[in-house]
């Protein structure tokens, strides 16, 4: 049972990384290669805080996405001037950064050792030890992000997101500033991405820069391409199934190297098939 509830918890971890890859991608069309980066940040401030310092988890649920949202806004202002592939470049350099940093400040983050020890979440006394209770923390802070995202999507600033993608030029003939709204938007998806980092940090008390490479931003490029792009729904099917399946390749017994190829190799499939028959997704608006 607890296997089950592994399982689900890294679902709800990565579901919340997917909304807000779609919040960014689905509703701006912004192409950003940097959500792993802003995991990473939610993941090392949660890991910093709670072994230098003693802060709790459910602080750093507080202070990790104001962190990764100054740094967003900082980055998105830097590169406002870049669209489409040169804004996706820019993003990969920001990561190779991130990965750059986390790997070489050693006094700060542990460099290739990584940072242990960290501490579970705890509530008035009550901590979050076993994987069936950090379930349900999982679970509710994943309910908060779909129903934040949610209100974005039918609110009039979701609509203006919306607008952009299918024709900013327009836009701004009616004298709205895009990049502002794109800005925006980038910021609130680093937010919810580094909640999700403290979430995983504090799951598995481990984490090293191996955890947040661009290996972990083309999974979720994957996962809202699966799903479909533009909708919540489709971002939680993807993240549900690129998370099933190497689950159930281990379940089966494939030897791990060969279970590692045959998952790059249904992942690969999966996308080509959509892109043939499906270049929506699952159950997108949008084709990418």
């Amino acid at each position: 049972m607890e296997y089950i509830f592994h399982i689900f918890i890294l679902i709800f971890i990565y579901g919340i990384l997917a909304i807000a890859q779609n919040l960014v991608m689905g509703s701006t069309g912004l192409l950003t290669l940097g959500g792993a980066a802003f995991y990473g940040i939610g993941a090392y401030t949660a890991a910093i805080l709670a072994t230098k310092f003693g802060v709790n988890i459910f602080a750093s649920l507080a202070l990790a996405p104001i962190l990764a949202g100054i740094i967003a806004c900082v980055v998105g202002v830097s590169f406002a001037r870049f669209r489409d592939d040169y804004f996706m470049l820019a993003t990969l350099g920001f990561l190779m950064i991130f990965h750059t940093v986390v790997r070489n400040w050693e006094e700060l983050t542990g460099g290739a050792y990584g940072i242990a020890g960290i501490s579970k979440p705890e509530l008035f006394n009550f901590t979050f030890q076993t994987p069936a209770s950090f379930l349900l923390l999982a679970l509710a802070i994943f309910l908060l992000t779909l129903g934040i995202s949610y209100r974005i999507s039918r609110s009039s600033f979701g609509r203006v997101l919306n607008a952009i993608r299918e024709d900013e030029d327009a836009l701004k003939i009616f004298g709205y500033k895009t990049s502002s709204y794109k800005l925006l938007a980038f910021t609130l998806g680093a937010s919810l991405s580094a909640c999700a980092g403290v979430l995983f940090a504090s799951y598995i008390t481990f984490i090293d820069s191996n955890f947040f490479t661009i290996n972990e931003s083309l999974l979720l490029w994957s996962m809202i391409i699966l799903g479909g792009i533009g909708r919540n729904r489709g971002a939680v099917v993807g993240a549900f199934i690129l998370i099933i399946v190497p689950e159930f390749l281990r379940f089966v017994g494939f030897p791990t190297e060969f279970a590692g190829l045959l998952r790059q190799f249904i992942y690969g499939s999966l996308l080509v098939l959509l892109m043939l028959f499906r270049p929506n997704g699952i159950l997108g608006k949008y084709k990418l």
